[in-house]
C-alpha cells in the first residue's frame, strides 16, 4: 500500500507471543493488518516484519502509536535498573512497611511485597516541608551533592526521589533532582511529583521508584525504536499509548515509562468502546486473551472504568503504582500458557507461558510443554494447515506426542481427555479475571455484553460466558490484532490531579473552579505543544470522595454543570450513587469529603471509519463454507462433525448454528452446541450464547 503523501497512522503492539500491527491510510480510508512472531531479543525486528508483511512503507506515515509489555514485564520479571531512593529524613522505611496488608490471616506461607531498592540503597534528605507545602526545614544541598557522587561510584543506574508533602510543594524535589543529573549526568531520574500529585506518601514513593526501575530499560528501547524508525524512512510523530489509552508523544514516555505499564490492554478496551458506540451499547465486558495473558476491563454507560491507582503484582505482595490507569485485570494464562501435573497428580495451567520462543509444541519451534493452543489443535479447534491463513504450519502430531507424555499418560487419560481438561481449567481461570472487573466492583456481569478480541479470545469466548452466566458474546472486526486496531481510535491524552481535602457542605466553589481551571489550563498547554493537531480537545472532571471519617474515596465524575449551578445536593446525590454501586451500601444522611480534584484533557483525533458488509440471506452463501471437521465438545462427549466458515465472506443477516468454526487470518471463533451466530451489519459476530456446557 502506497499513498503520495503522508497519510498513514501506524499503530503496533508488541505481546509476549505475536506483534500486531494496524494501519490507517486517512486519505484512503482504507485498513491494514500485519502480524509476526514477537521478537524478544530485538523487539524492532518483529515490527519490521509486521510492516514488510503487510505492505507497509514507512516513508507514507505521519504517525507511529505504540504499545508495549516492556514496562510491565520488567517490573514483573524484577529485571530493572541498578536504583537509588533519596527520601526524606526519617522516612526511610515507608517503602518498605507499606500499608501492612494482610489479607489472608490464617496464610503461614504469606510473604509481603519486595521493595525493588534494597535498604541499603535508600539515602535520606536532610529537609522538610510542612503538609501545607510551608517550608519547615531547609534543603541540605551539599549533603545532596555528596550523596550523589557516592550514588556515582556504587554505579547507581537510576534514582527517585521522595520528599514529603512534595504534591503539595514540589521546590524541593526539583532540586535534588536538578543536583542529581549534575553530578550523575547518565543515570535516569524521577521526581514523585512528576508522575503524582496526591497525598499517601507510600503509593507515591512506589510509584516513583518502579518508574526509575523501569526507566533506563523502557527509554533505551525507545530510543532504538525510534532511531529504527528513523532509519527506514520515517519522519512523522511517535506517539506512546498510555496505561488510560491516551497518547503521549515520545519524550514523555521516555521521562513517564510507568505511564505505559498497560499500553496494550488499554488500547483494546478502547477499540472495544468505539465498537460499543457504533452499535448503541452502553455496557460491555472488554475481554482480551493473547499468547501470555489474558485482560478484562469494563465499558459502563459508555466509557471504561479507569482508577487512580493499581497494584502490580497481586494484591498481597503487589507494589502500588498511583497513577489514572484502565481498570484492568490479569491473569497469566493465554494460549502459550503451559500445562503441568504436579504433585498429587494435579494439573496446572500456566502463568509459565511458551513465549513466541520456542511458543507452543505445535509451532515446531522446540517447544516440549504441552500449551492451551495444543490443546486446542488437538480438540481440532485450531487448523494445522491453516494458521494465520496458512503462512505458519502448525504441528498435530508434535502436539498431541507432548500431551501423552507430559500431561495424559501420567494422568491415565487420553490426549483428548487431557486437552480437555487443560482447556477447562483455562476458562476458569479466566473468568476471574471477568469477576474481579464485574463482581468485584458491585456489577452484574450476566447482563453485560462481553466483547471479546486477541488471537486466542474467540477460541475461548463461547466457554467462558457460560462459565460466568453471560448470555451475548461480540466477535469485532479483527479479533486477532485488535489491541493494535484500537489505538487508532485513542486520542491525545493528560490526566491531572490535586489533593484538596475539603468538606462538601463548605465548599468554596470559586476555588474549586480555579484549581480545576488550572489543571485544564496546563492540558490545553501540554496537547497546543503536540505536533498533532486534534479535532477538537474536550475536559472531563471527577473527584475522589468519600464520607466524612472514612479513610478511602471512590472517584465520581463531576460534570462543570454541578459546580456552574454551585450545586452541593447534586453532587452528594451523585456520590451516594456511585458508592451504592460500588459497595453495595450508601449514606445519604452522612457529611462527605472531597479528597481529590481530577481533570481528563483529551484532543480528539480522527478515527477511522467501520463500513457496513453486504447484506445476506440467513443462510451464509455456499462459498462461505469452506470445510466440515471433526471438533470435540464435552457436551456432546466426542467429536462433531462440525462446519467451517471463511470470515471474509460472511454477510450481514447471516445466521450460523453451532457447532461451527469462523475462520479469519489471526483467529478462528468456536461456536459450540447450542449457540446461535448473527452477522451485524458491520460484520461483528453477535453470539447468543446456549445453555449447553462444552
Amino acid at each position: 500500500m502506497t499513498a503520495n503523501k503522508k497519510s498513514l497512522r501506524i499503530a503496533v503492539d508488541i505481546g509476549g507471543t505475536f506483534t500486531d500491527m494496524a494501519c490507517f491510510d486517512e486519505e484512503t480510508g482504507q485498513i491494514s493488518f500485519g502480524k509476526a512472531l514477537s521478537t524478544h531479543g530485538h523487539l524492532h525486528d518483529g515490527i519490521q516484519n509486521t510492516l514488510d508483511g503487510a505492505g507497509i512503507d514507512l516513508t507514507n506515515g505521519y504517525l507511529f502509536l505504540h504499545g508495549s509489555t516492556i514496562a510491565i514485564n520488567t517490573l514483573l520479571e524484577r529485571n530493572g535498573a541498578n536504583t537509588a531512593l533519596l527520601i526524606t529524613e526519617g522516612f526511610r522505611d515507608i517503602y518498605e512497611i507499606g500499608r501492612v496488608n494482610r489479607p489472608d490471616a490464617y496464610n503461614l506461607f504469606f510473604s509481603k511485597h519486595v521493595p525493588l531498592v534494597p535498604r541499603s540503597q535508600r539515602h535520606e534528605v536532610s529537609e522538610r516541608l510542612r503538609a501545607d507545602g510551608s517550608l519547615h526545614k531547609p534543603l541540605d544541598e551539599e549533603g545532596v551533592r555528596v550523596l550523589a557522587r557516592q550514588l556515582k561510584a556504587e554505579k547507581i543506574e537510576a534514582v527517585a526521589v521522595l520528599l514529603l508533602h512534595s504534591y503539595r510543594n514540589p521546590d524541593h524535589e526539583r532540586r535534588v533532582k536538578a543536583i542529581l543529573q549534575e553530578e550523575i549526568p547518565g543515570a535516569f531520574v524521577c521526581a514523585s511529583h512528576e508522575l503524582s500529585q496526591e497525598y499517601r506518601e507510600f503509593e507515591r514513593v512506589s510509584t516513583a521508584v518502579a518508574n526509575a526501575y523501569v526507566g533506563p530499560r523502557v527509554s533505551a528501547y525507545l530510543g532504538e525504536l525510534e532511531e529504527h524508525l528513523e532509519a527506514k524512512g520515517f519522519v512523522g510523530d511517535f506517539y506512546a499509548v498510555q496505561s488510560t489509552g491516551g497518547l503521549f508523544p515520545l519524550e514523555h514516555a521516555r521521562r513517564d515509562c510507568v505511564r505505559m505499564l498497560e499500553s496494550g490492554p488499554a488500547a483494546g478496551v478502547i477499540g472495544a468502546q468505539a465498537i460499543c458506540a457504533q452499535l448503541g451499547l452502553p455496557d460491555a465486558i472488554a475481554f482480551d486473551m493473547g499468547g501470555t495473558t489474558a485482560k478484562a476491563g469494563v465499558i459502563s454507560e459508555g466509557r471504561p472504568l479507569t482508577t487512580g491507582s493499581a497494584l502490580i503484582g497481586g494484591y498481597e505482595k503487589a507494589l502500588p503504582i498511583q497513577i489514572p490507569m484502565m481498570d484492568i485485570f490479569e491473569v497469566g494464562t493465554g494460549g502459550g500458557s503451559m500445562a503441568r501435573v504436579e504433585l498429587g497428580n494435579s494439573l496446572r495451567v500456566g502463568p509459565r507461558s511458551a513465549g513466541s520462543m520456542p511458543g507452543p509444541v505445535c509451532y515446531g519451534r522446540g517447544g516440549e510443554e504441552p500449551t492451551v493452543t495444543d490443546a486446542n489443535l488437538i480438540l481440532g479447534r485450531l487448523d494445522e494447515h491453516n494458521f494465520l491463513g496458512g503462512e505458519m504450519p502448525l504441528y498435530l502430531d508434535r502436539a498431541r506426542e507432548a500431551m501423552n507424555k507430559k500431561v495424559a499418560t501420567p494422568l491415565g487419560l487420553d490426549a483428548t481427555r487431557a486437552a480437555d481438561g487443560i482447556l477447562r481449567i483455562a476458562v476458569t481461570q479466566m473468568s476471574h479475571a471477568v469477576k474481579a472487573v464485574t463482581t468485584e466492583r458491585g456489577l452484574d456481569a450476566g447482563s453485560f455484553t462481553m466483547v471479546t478480541y486477541g488471537g486466542a479470545g474467540p477460541l475461548h469466548a463461547s466457554a467462558i460466558a457460560r462459565e460466568i452466566g453471560i448470555r451475548n458474546v461480540l466477535i469485532p472486526y479483527a479479533p486477532g490484532y485488535f489491541s493494535a486496531y484500537g489505538m487508532l481510535f485513542s486520542d491525545l491524552r493528560y490526566d491531572y490531579v490535586r489533593s484538596v481535602f475539603r468538606r462538601l457542605d463548605g465548599l468554596s466553589f470559586e476555588e474549586i473552579e480555579a484549581i480545576y481551571k488550572e489543571m485544564e489550563d496546563e492540558g490545553r498547554a501540554a496537547i497546543g505543544a503536540s505536533q498533532i493537531r486534534p479535532e477538537e480537545i474536550v475536559f472531563e472532571r471527577a473527584g475522589d470522595m468519600r464520607y466524612f471519617g472514612q479513610e478511602h474515596a471512590v472517584t465520581v465524575d463531576l460534570p462543570r454543570e454541578f459546580f456552574d449551578r454551585k450545586d452541593r445536593a447534586g453532587i452528594k446525590n451523585h456520590f451516594d450513587e456511585v458508592h451504592k454501586v460500588r459497595y453495595g451500601t450508601s449514606a445519604p444522611k452522612e457529611a462527605a469529603d472531597i479528597v481529590s480534584l481530577r481533570v481528563t484533557v483529551m484532543g480528539r483525533m480522527k478515527k477511522p471509519p467501520r463500513n457496513e458488509v453486504s447484506a445476506g440471506q440467513d443462510k451464509p452463501d455456499a462459498q462461505a463454507l469452506r470445510a466440515h471437521k471433526p471438533v470435540y465438545f464435552r457436551s456432546a462427549g466426542d467429536y462433531v462433525s462440525t462446519a467451517v466458515y471463511k470470515r471474509d465472506l460472511l454477510k450481514n443477516g447471516n445466521l450460523i448454528q453451532g457447532p461451527a468454526l469462523i475462520e479469519e487470518h489471526a483467529s478462528t471463533t468456536v461456536i459450540q452446541p447450542g449457540d446461535t451466530v448473527r452477522v451485524d451489519q458491520f460484520g461483528n459476530l453477535q453470539i447468543s450464547i446456549g445453555s449447553d456446557r462444552s
